[in-house]
């Protein structure tokens, strides 16, 4: 780092002190001598934050994004997740909720500028990182490098969504000040310095000469070695008094596996931007994931980072004359339009897959509602530029809705005719769900005792080969539940031609850690009693097309045997007469499962493993005008007089100790 004044203090100019340069056509830049932005020629420092666009129902952008506005943001950083647009290789959507250029029009329309991340990997908790999962038929394919089969994918994708962003540029008459290319790539084992070149040529191509292209990674040395090259800006990303990024990315480099560097506010602060200075000495300084929150896990206690913490790290970045874009400023639940929720998971020591709630203690909260975080950060901003003129937008209403009484519908192994209209595929042993072609949910796994059991035999798994949660069936009686880094054997007793059945939940592809190619399914064989299970149906279950199709309202039903053990779908109703409100529900007695109202995908719940003890339901998924039908798919046992409950208030924070989460 460049140093003047006392030792060991980082001579950061402010914008005020970038000279200022003659006015100049529609840019923005950067100023490596005058260590600043600049836009249409003149010094520019952002105040930023995070919105996912793909996490809020669209209803709400206009809401969400005039809070950002009148919290005195000047800019919008914005995700674009990669798997999200192109569910299938070359069958695009960005119809609907899925209009990027929509919510980008929108952003320009209420003066937020936009620092876009297009990937094509992105992090963000996001199901395999954004990438699509598809990707993972090539099993051999090496994701995030230079194999010329994922270069050839990214490729294609790149030339669809750019040429849509390019009009959007500020060159361009458009928002768009700047473009990261990849996201924390520094992080990753893989180290593929061709890769990244790869990319900068492609972003060159597409966008054109004058877009400022950036990277973001980590502090420490071997994160921004391997995640910067020429020709893009180095930024770092970090937090006040939290590890910058996740423990434990298990890399082939040594280095990779020690322990993390603690940024805290205050002189770490300086320190943290030290570490950018030793890759990019000049230019502006830029943290381009400042977290005010931290996203949970399940099994896990709620995240949490007080006010003052937040906006004293704030500050002391502002007084540095730093960048900074707050990560992250909102993050609605993990679901989009009829679709199933898409949240990842982190492999830190083991698979940790994140809660359907991304509330993450944000500024904003997941149902949008300004915090006393978001004003303690509003009025740092205050100290260092004029906020927008009038109030800020309230709170959305809530309702509690009280408790709807559900009835049983029937057992999953009941309706695999709906569920599996194709029928099932016959394999001598398990496929994964990626040789299935199946991105996501639930895959069912069918096999026959190979002989008389009159003795409790152990059935098994090899470790880790269970992706992610196996629940086992054995003459339709529920038996227990395997689980990828959990339990991997059960006791069962049968006899011979006696069906066995495993249903196997994906629950969200690694976003971030040692892999990300993330397979799904039975990834090896049981064994019963040592030998392996042969002759097996595979049914890939299509349920939320099934769900979005009115099943099971839509079909004439008595209600079914009793509520017990084992996975089976429930039904019921309610009605919001004359208007909806936003509302959460709550899950008495119930253990895990997957929630859909109206045909909309919720997410999933789990309250024996917490935290998160809610589903956020926003009120853009209700009627007003005739019945909200309820569908929940519990899948170990449902409560013998199964409800469930609406608030007017999320819950939180409710974990069983690690031995009992261990031990279930």
């Amino acid at each position: 780092p460049r140093r003047t004044g006392p030792p060991g203090r980082l001579c950061v100019p402010t914008a005020a002190l970038c000279p200022q340069a003659a006015p100049a056509a529609r840019s923005f830049q950067l100023d490596y001598e005058g260590d600043c932005f600049r836009k249409d020629g003149a010094a520019f420092r952002y105040v930023s934050g995070s919105l996912h666009y793909a996490r809020v129902p669209r209803p709400a952008w206009r809401d969400r994004l005039l809070k950002m506005h009148m919290s005195g943001l000047s800019a919008l950083q914005v995700y674009i997740p990669w798997n999200y647009h192109e569910p299938l290789p070359g069958v695009y959507d960005f119809a609907g909720e899925r209009d990027v250029e929509a919510f980008l029009d929108l952003t320009a329309e209420l003066g937020l500028l936009v620092i876009l991340r297009p990937g094509p990997y992105i992090c963000a908790e996001w199901d395999m990182g954004g990438l699509p999962a598809w990707l993972l038929w090539k099993p051999d394919m090496v994701l995030r490098s230079s194999d010329p089969d994922y270069l050839a994918a990214v490729d294609s994708w790149l030339h669809v969504l750019l040429p849509k962003i390019k009009p959007r540029l500020y060159q361009h008459g458009g928002n768009i000040i700047s473009v990261q290319v990849e996201n924390e790539y520094g992080s990753y084992y893989a180290c593929d310095s061709n890769y990244l070149r790869h990319l900068l040529g492609t972003f060159r191509a597409l966008l054109g000469p004058d877009v400022l292209l950036f990277t973001t990674d980590g502090t420490r040395a071997e994160e921004l070695r391997c995640g910067t090259l020429p020709g893009l800006y180095a930024t770092v990303d970090f937090g006040p008094g939290a590890p910058w990024k996740r423990i434990g990315d298990e890399a082939p480099i040594s280095d990779l596996l020690q322990p993390l560097v603690i940024i805290s506010a205050g002189s770490n602060i300086t320190e943290a931007f030290g570490a950018q200075r030793l890759v990019q000495p000049k230019g502006p300084l830029v943290n381009s994931e400042y977290y005010t929150g931290w996203l949970d896990y399940w099994g896990e206690a709620h995240a949490s980072i007080s006010s003052a913490r937040v906006a004293r790290g704030l500050e002391d970045m502002l007084r540095l004359g730093a960048n900074v874009n707050m990560q992250l400023c909102h993050r609605a639940p993990s679901c989009s339009s009829l679709c199933f929720p898409w949240p990842g998971a982190d492999f830190k020591e083991g698979y940790k897959p994140v809660t359907t709630s991304y509330d993450y203690d944000a500024p904003l909260s997941e149902a949008g509602d300004p915090t006393e975080k978001l004003f303690a950060i509003r009025t740092v901003i205050s100290k260092f530029q004029a906020l927008p003129v009038g109030p800020m937008p309230p709170a959305t209403p809530k309702h509690a809705y009280g408790r709807v009484a559900l009835q049983k519908y029937a057992n999953l192994l009941d309706v695999l005719d709906v569920l599996c209209p194709s029928g099932p595929v016959q394999s001598q042993f398990p496929l994964t769900f990626e040789a299935m072609k199946q991105a996501q949910g639930f895959m069912l796994y069918r096999t026959r005792l190979p002989r008389d059991l009159p003795a409790p035999a152990t059935l098994s798994a090899p470790p880790h080969s269970v992706c992610d949660r196996g629940y086992v069936m054995l003459r339709k009686e529920y038996q227990g539940t395997l689980e990828r880094d959990g339990q991997t054997a059960l006791q069962v007793t049968g006899r011979e031609g006696d069906t066995l059945d495993v249903l196997l939940e994906n629950m969200g592809r690694i976003n971030f850690g040692a892999n990300v190619s993330d397979f799904k399914g039975l990834l090896r064989n049981l064994s019963l009693e040592g030998s392996p299970l042969r002759s097996w149906l595979l049914y890939p279950l299509a349920i939320d097309p099934a769900v979005q199709q009115g099943w099971p309202h839509a079909v004439p039903h008595n209600s079914s045997s009793r509520a017990g053990a084992g996975p089976a779908f429930y039904m019921g109703a309610f009605e919001s007469p004359g208007s909806t409100w936003d509302t959460f529900v709550k899950f008495p007695g119930w253990s895990k499962g997957q929630l859909w109202i109206n045909g909309f995908n919720l997410g999933r719940y789990w309250p024996r493993r917490g935290p998160q003890q809610t589903l956020f339901v926003p009120s853009s998924v209700l009627h007003s005008d005739r019945p909200n039908n309820i569908t929940v798919l519990e899948l170990e046992g449902a409560p013998p007089t199964p409800s469930l409950l609406f608030l007017d208030r999320p819950l939180f924070n409710k974990t069983l100790s690690r031995s009992a989460v261990a031990a279930k």
